[in-house]
């Protein structure tokens, strides 16, 4: 039988005591409780998992550019890790704004605003798990402190300053030591117009960003230890 979603929670400790009770849950169990089925494949269901946990723990901002938990300011993201603990793979932020990139600043910033504290979710993410039998691990509350919080900053400046001058092709996954832009696009027809670096509007893919599997590794290793 099925539960009716939390209402938003009103505190981070509220959140976090959410979060821990659902430490030890598998996806099965957890999607049982809230009449979701499974995907058959979650190749091709992105996003479906963290879906679940905003549902489960009574997320509010769904797609909007605000914080998933809008009353606390806090931002739900999940980290698959491989049998050995380590991140499985990038972690997607939030998009990159290709319209009006000249007026963006760090202080205002969306990707600054979602990483300004983050309720961190482990999942089991090995290919020899079952979806279903997946467990949920211990939640983190992370704010970047000062160090991370600089870099975090000198990357973005360094990576949007290539987008306003239009050398957005320029950009790889290599650049940036904490975070990295990467094409963001269901497929090669999701299109979104820029500038390139002589002012002419161009098609591309969008792009978004994403932290590093070695500095969402570091977070596990301050939090953990």
């Amino acid at each position: 039988m099925s539960v009716p979603p939390p209402t938003p929670p009103k505190s981070e400790e509220e959140l976090l005591s959410r979060a821990r009770n659902l430490a030890g849950l598998t996806l099965q169990q957890l999607s049982s409780n809230f009449n979701q089925p499974l995907p058959k494949d979650i190749r091709h269901a992105k996003g479906w998992m963290g879906q679940l946990l905003e549902t489960s723990l009574g997320a509010t901002a769904s797609s909007r550019a605000e914080p998933d938990f809008q009353l606390i300011q806090v931002e739900l993201k999940t980290l698959p890790l491989t049998p050995s603990g380590k991140p499985k793979e990038s972690t997607y932020v939030c998009t990159v704004p290709l319209t009006k990139s000249h007026e963006q600043e760090w202080a205002t910033s969306w990707l600054k605003r979602k990483l300004q504290r983050v309720l961190w979710l482990p999942i089991e993410a090995d290919k020899r798990i079952p979806l279903a039998e997946r467990h949920i691990g211990n939640a983190i509350l992370w704010s970047p402190n000062e160090a991370e919080a600089t870099q975090l900053q000198q990357d973005w400046e360094e990576l949007m300053e290539l987008v306003c001058l239009g050398r957005l092709e320029e950009i790889t996954s290599h650049m940036g030591r904490y975070l990295q832009i990467r094409p963001k696009g269901a497929n090669s027809k999701s299109l979104t117009t820029t500038l390139d670096d002589e002012g002419n509007t161009i098609q591309t893919l969008p792009r978004g960003f994403y932290l590093r599997p070695e500095f969402t590794q570091q977070i596990i290793q301050n939090n953990y230890a």
